[in-house]
């Protein structure tokens, strides 16, 4: 199996926990936590900055000294509907309490102390369409660059229909050479609908040194440390993402392969 690739290790409490050590990069951490109602998790955020993300369920948060109440509202994430999540800076801690199963994604970065606690969604937060045809994917942006909401986290759902492409044409954001570029890792945890599908990822460089394509299923999640980086849904399958980046700036800036470049120039028209 590719080390890019890490399926749960259960099915319960913690059952994905990278690290900037454990990946072998620098900037992005992810974990997710599977509660049952009445169960609870609690964490200090340490120097990092977090962005908690009810991915399914709902619980009650405190963080940073505040109770934020209940949050959390789809019983499945292909309701689509725009999620709740809290955000909170480096030297808190927080906790949750679930009140009914759910599923809460630990989103991640070095913190700067820049940004105050704060919830984000579901206001504020609408499905938008990105891409044509067989290329069309739907997108939650949590706190992406237009959101002032974070010292470093770059964070987003997509949705790609079934027997559609995603994160494609397929593109990099590995070097440091703003504006041209920017360098950001990057996590995709992975869902399907059905549970029992699958999708496929590709992670390669140019230079094709780097060259991985994995199956990926429901679940699971897959490590960007470089290269492009596209996915598919094979028909009869909808695929989710929530994709978590950083990186030394807080800007997405991205260069196409060569070999779809062309496809990226005919679409912008």
């Amino acid at each position: 199996m590719s080390q890019l690739l890490h399926r749960p290790f259960g099915t319960h409490s913690e059952v994905h926990r990278i690290t900037p050590e454990s990946a072998g990069w620098r900037y992005v951490g992810f974990s997710l936590h599977r509660l049952r109602a009445g169960e609870t998790v609690a964490e200090a955020t340490g120097e990092r900055e977090v962005i908690l993300v009810m991915v399914e369920g709902k619980a009650r948060l405190s963080g940073a000294g505040r109770d934020w109440g209940e949050l959390g509202d789809r019983s499945s994430v292909f309701e689509k509907t725009p999620p709740h999540c809290l955000y909170l800076p480096n030297g808190t801690d927080w906790s949750a309490e679930a009140t009914t199963d759910c599923t809460i994604a630990v989103c991640s970065a070095p913190g700067k102390g820049g940004h105050a606690a704060r919830r984000i969604g579901p206001d504020g937060i609408a499905l938008t369409q990105r891409g044509t045809g067989s290329n069309t994917r739907f997108i939650n942006n949590i706190a992406m660059e237009h959101e002032d909401y974070c010292d470093a986290l770059l964070v987003t759902e997509v949705f790609t229909p079934a027997g559609n492409w995603s994160s494609y044409p397929s593109h990099r954001h590995d070097e440091d050479d703003f504006p041209r570029i920017t360098y950001l890792e990057e996590t995709y945890y992975h869902r399907l609908n059905p549970a029992n599908g699958f999708g496929v990822q590709r992670v390669y460089t140019d230079d094709l040194q780097l060259d991985e394509t994995m199956a990926v299923h429901d679940g699971d999640v897959v490590c960007v440390p470089r290269g492009h980086h596209p996915c598919g849904a094979p028909h009869g399958f909808e695929m989710y993402y929530l994709n978590v980046m950083a990186g030394p700036r807080r800007n997405w800036r991205f260069v196409p392969a060569p070999e779809v470049e062309w496809i990226m120039e005919r679409d912008a028209k």
